[in-house]
């Protein structure tokens, strides 16, 4: 039975190598599907939680992973020999930026070399871990071919960018268009015929740097388009004007306008580092992107400009930040989930420490942070009495779970950097983006009362 006979009937053994936020839901809708699924991951405390059936993604409910176990079509191991019984390979491991902001790709070279002690010819290799545009055919596909083997007789080679997004409720793995680019049109084919059984679209491109290119394009769109609205929110507060009023009102036209809004920095494993993968490659190619650079030290800058916003607001409350007792909301890099990766929230605390600001947070997601020194944070308990002791409160990461009203009526000082609390006009609550700093309201006998703008509707 050929390759594609045992795909198209189910027949065909897959392991999924990195069993994170994209490779566990992949692992687990494959099996779900009919396909026999091994999940190889280096964590020998996650393949353990898998193997009783606890999961450790907050997407993934223990009643989804319990009902693939019973099937039996997934296991976790943490035995790359596995591979040598796979028709199909997926890679779906960390490429982080390092310290110099540069690509790691260490895991895709550790993956490489698995394959080369245990894949079988007639395999299917697919990579969807983010990566530059070139990657697939200059690292999988030349270290493959050195062997002795040929991409699209020995073995078939595919890029196919992940588009998860944590929490989304609306687009998932089923009805979010799957991408896919082979080194040769038979490979594309194959492994279209795969995830045509677990997504409702599969679009196929010419070549995995193209699909590669894509996934770095949608993430750079975001990166650019977050960093003009931070710049705008800047702008309006010096102006006067609540930025989030300005960007609803934008909103209403129905055509040439897409809204996005501004922060205290952006997060996650995509939008930080998307673009700079496709910065520093296009440098080999003496192409120097200026708005991914501007874009970056924008939205980089967030938190530092969020410290400086709230030494404003403790100034008019003649407090000092040093010793200043503040609480973080939110830490989740965003609302409803677990993930704290690259979360502004981390940049944020670490520049407050460094102001002498005393720190604790509180996120209902989130038990423990590690901040870049290696110090290891918990998060306080949600207790309004005790919440009422502290001098100040910066939101974060607006999480729906949140009791906004409960929060509001401690009477704390509240700066809003998600416009979070958009139905109070309260004088203690202060918003990214409203002008705090030019506001110049004064009663009958010339004394300033504060004020801040709230956000209509």
């Amino acid at each position: 039975m050929s390759l594609e006979e045992k795909i198209f009937n189910f027949k065909a053994n897959i392991s999924v190598i990195g069993l994170g936020y994209v490779g566990l839901p992949l692992a687990l809708n494959l099996a779900d599907v009919g396909y026999r699924v091994t999940g190889i991951d280096l964590s020998a405390s996650k393949v353990d939680m898998l193997g009783r059936g606890e999961s450790y993604i907050r997407d993934i409910p223990n009643e989804v992973l319990w009902k693939v176990n019973q099937t039996g079509r997934f296991h976790a191991s943490n035995d790359f020999s596995f591979i040598q019984h796979s028709d199909v390979i997926i890679a779906c491991v960390p490429t982080p930026l390092n310290e110099y902001a540069e690509p790691d790709l260490s895991a895709i070279y550790s993956v490489v070399e698995q394959l080369q002690s245990y894949m079988k010819k007639e395999s299917l290799i697919i990579l969807e871990s983010t990566t530059y545009p070139g990657c697939t055919e200059e690292i999988i596909q030349a270290r493959l071919e050195a062997t002795g083997l040929q991409a699209g007789r020995d073995f078939y080679l595919c890029f196919s960018p992940e588009r998860i997004d944590p929490n989304n409720k609306h687009y998932t793995l089923d009805n979010t268009p799957k991408i896919v680019g082979g080194t040769t049109p038979q490979c594309s084919k194959i492994a279209s015929e795969m995830y045509k059984k677990i997504s409702k679209e599969v679009i196929t491109v010419s070549s995995p740097k193209v699909a590669e290119f894509s996934k770095l394009l949608e993430n750079t769109f975001r990166s650019v388009n977050i960093a003009f609205i931070n710049e705008i929110a800047m702008m309006s507060e010096k102006m006067g004007v609540d930025v989030w009023e300005v960007i609803n009102a934008a909103s209403t036209k129905p055509f040439g306008f897409m809204p996005f809004f501004p922060g205290p920095g952006i997060g996650g494993h995509c939008i930080p580092l998307d673009p700079m993968y496709l910065s520093w490659k296009a440098k080999y190619y003496k192409f120097f992107s200026r708005f991914i650079d501007l874009a970056n030290v924008i939205n980089n800058s967030m938190p530092d400009y969020v410290v400086k916003k709230l030494h404003k607001l403790l100034n008019k409350r003649s407090l000092p930040i040093n010793k200043c007792k503040i609480l973080i909301l939110g830490v989740a890099y965003k609302p409803e989930v677990n993930d704290y990766r690259e979360s502004p929230a981390l940049e944020l605390i670490r520049l407050l420490l460094a102001e002498g600001a005393l720190i604790d947070f509180y996120d209902p997601y989130v038990d423990r942070i590690t901040l870049q020194d290696g110090h290891t944070m918990f998060s306080v308990a949600y207790d309004l009495k005790a919440f009422k002791q502290y001098e100040c409160c910066i939101l974060v990461t607006a999480h729906k779970s949140f009791h906004y009203r409960e929060l509001k009526d401690l009477n704390v000082p509240i700066f809003d950097t998600r416009d979070a609390f958009r139905s109070f006009d309260d004088a203690h609550i202060y918003k990214l983006g409203s002008g705090l700093e030019n506001e110049t309201n004064y009663d009958a006998q010339g004394k300033w009362i504060e004020k801040v703008s709230a956000v209509q509707g």
